[in-house]
Formats: C-alpha cells, sequence, structure tokens
C-alpha cells in the first residue's frame, strides 16, 4: 500500500493543509493519479463512483493556477462530459471548494488568486459566451457539440489556445458511439490551437481499458522528411482498488390492520416514511414507475415542509 500522504506532498502547503482538514487521507483513485498528473502524464482514471476522481483530475490543475505556475486570464482547464446536467454538477463542485480554499487561505493571511470557472452548453445565452470569449475562465466546462461548435469559430477558438490539460469525464458513455468520435475529434482539432496538452479521462466502469486508453490519446503527428508519421499517445492507466459497500433494506409502509388503504392512503403513508429518510440523510433518490407518480410522489413530499425538498425529473422535462 503507498504511503497516503505522498501525492499529497505535490500540493501547495496550504492547499495541502486545506484537503488534509476538510477530508482527511486520500483516497486511493487519487493517491495514485496524482503522481502521474503532476508528471504531465496522460491517465485514464477508473474507479466506483463517489471515490474523488474529481480531485484526482482537477485538484492537480488548481495547484497549479494557485502555486502561478500557469498564469491565468485565459483558458487552462477543459472539461468535457456528454452530460449536461454533469457539468452544471461539477461547475458547482468547484465553486464550492474554490471558496473554501479562498476562506482557508485568507485565514492564513494569504490570497487565494481568482479563478473562474464557467460552462458552456447550447443553452448559454449568446451575451455570457461574448463574455467568455473577452474574458476566458481559466476553467471552462462543456460538452462534445459545443467543443466542436467553439473550435469552429475564429473569435471562440482563440480562448483555448492557452490550454494544459483537457478532462474527459464519462468516457464509457461515448467511447464507442458516433459522440465519441466527435468528442475525440474535437480534442485532436485542438492541438494545432493549443499545442500538445496534458489528457486525463474519467469513468467509473470502462472496458477494455487499453482500448479505451488508447481512444483517449490518439495520435501524435510528426513530420519526416517529406512524409508524416503518426505515433500513439501512451496513456497511463490508474485502476484503483476501491469498492464500493451497498447496503440494502427491504421496508414496507403498509397497515398492520387487515383491510389494505388504496389510493391516495397509500402514497400519503409513502411520502412520510420517505420524509423521515430525506431528513437523515444529505442525498436521496427515489425511483419510480411513471412519469404521473414522479409529479404525483414530489408533490406529496413538499406539501408538509416549508421548503422545497424534492424535484421531479423523467422524460418531458428538460
Amino acid at each position: 500500500m503507498p504511503d497516503r500522504s505522498e501525492g499529497l506532498a505535490l500540493f501547495h502547503p496550504l492547499v495541502r493543509a486545506w484537503f488534509s482538514a476538510r477530508y482527511g487521507a486520500p483516497t486511493d483513485a487519487q493517491e495514485r493519479a496524482w503522481p502521474l498528473v503532476a508528471s504531465g502524464r496522460h491517465v485514464l482514471i477508473t474507479a466506483p463512483t463517489g471515490t474523488g476522481k474529481t480531485y484526482a483530475a482537477f485538484l492537480f490543475a488548481l495547484n497549479e493556477l494557485i502555486a502561478g505556475r500557469w498564469p491565468r486570464g485565459t483558458t487552462r482547464v477543459l472539461y468535457v462530459s456528454p452530460l449536461k446536467a454533469l457539468n452544471t454538477d461539477v461547475r458547482r463542485n468547484l465553486l464550492g471548494p474554490l471558496g473554501e480554499l479562498a476562506a482557508f487561505f485568507r485565514e492564513r493571511g494569504e490570497e487565494l488568486p481568482e479563478i473562474a470557472v464557467a460552462a458552456r452548453s447550447g443553452d448559454t445565452p449568446q451575451s455570457e459566451r461574448r463574455r467568455m470569449a473577452r474574458r476566458p475562465p481559466e476553467i471552462l466546462i462543456t460538452t462534445p457539440e459545443s467543443l466542436n461548435l467553439i473550435l469552429s469559430s475564429p473569435r471562440s477558438r482563440e480562448m483555448l489556445a492557452g490550454v494544459k490539460t483537457v478532462i474527459l469525464d464519462e468516457v464509457h458513455a461515448i467511447v464507442a458511439t458516433k459522440r465519441g468520435t466527435h468528442l475525440i475529434t474535437a480534442v485532436d482539432r485542438l492541438v494545432p490551437i493549443a499545442g500538445e496538452f496534458q489528457r486525463i479521462a474519467l469513468s467509473a466502469t470502462v472496458k477494455p481499458l487499453e482500448e479505451t486508453a488508447a481512444f483517449v490519446g490518439g495520435y501524435r503527428a510528426r513530420r519526416s522528411g517529406e512524409e508524416w508519421l503518426y505515433e500513439r499517445r501512451a496513456v497511463e492507466i490508474v485502476r484503483s482498488s476501491a469498492r464500493k459497500e451497498a447496503r440494502l433494506e427491504i421496508r414496507s409502509v403498509g397497515p398492520q390492520e387487515a383491510e389494505e388503504p388504496t389510493g391516495e392512503a397509500v402514497w400519503e403513508r409513502v411520502s412520510r416514511a420517505l420524509l423521515a429518510r430525506i431528513e437523515e440523510r444529505r442525498s436521496t433518490l427515489v425511483f419510480v414507475n411513471s412519469r404521473q407518480l414522479a409529479e404525483r410522489l414530489a408533490h406529496l413530499l413538499n406539501a408538509d415542509t416549508r421548503e422545497l425538498v424534492a424535484y421531479a425529473h423523467h422524460g418531458s422535462l428538460s
């Protein structure tokens, strides 16, 4: 087993102190990935959900921006995910820690450099796109389709000329699809603009790993006389040994009396039982078998609370 403090030694002292205070020891995926990321190698990280893949990919890039080794004022980190909703979560999950780091630095008499994080998708207003082109964020979060559109615009693609790291999330979802081809060709279109940059791919489950790593790395073109030679980029594979544990409970909210309730009475009992569980936990997912039931149950859960606790989502909602 590696020393779990070894990877943290690569970071700015205050970043290291904040991480230790906030999260304790790094996860297995982080400890294995950080030395490779710090050395500039291309990496494919596969680990179960909830084992710290986001920090495994992002934290060293944040460290370089904080330490001033990557000048600010242009986009240095490009994060691409096939899931637009995930992009919103990632932006929020970066802004929160950046706020915590800023407070942590101030308490110790230092100022954290301002690091802008922005998301761009098909829903981004034109005014916001123009603002990004004028003042590029240090971290840009986008989708494969939006990346291709950025690269097709002479003005927009200028903000990607200084990219140092490209993070490709959820690669298992698109590696064998047309969207995957669309994504990796966009990544390769970025090379003539930004030069060679580090590629970090993330996935909870992807097989075969070697083929996925080859997909992520692509080919580097090298001229030899009158001919062009193409060489595969080497991609290191980080396979976390962590295992997620799940606990399964089967509960009934049925009545003790012999007569079964029907209609609203059943769902009122279900909603009360669910609300009790929701209040005990940080996040809860409730799966139902119809769109109508999703809306109905969300309404019941929110009916007796002072603030919104449940949101309905189904195929008819954007």
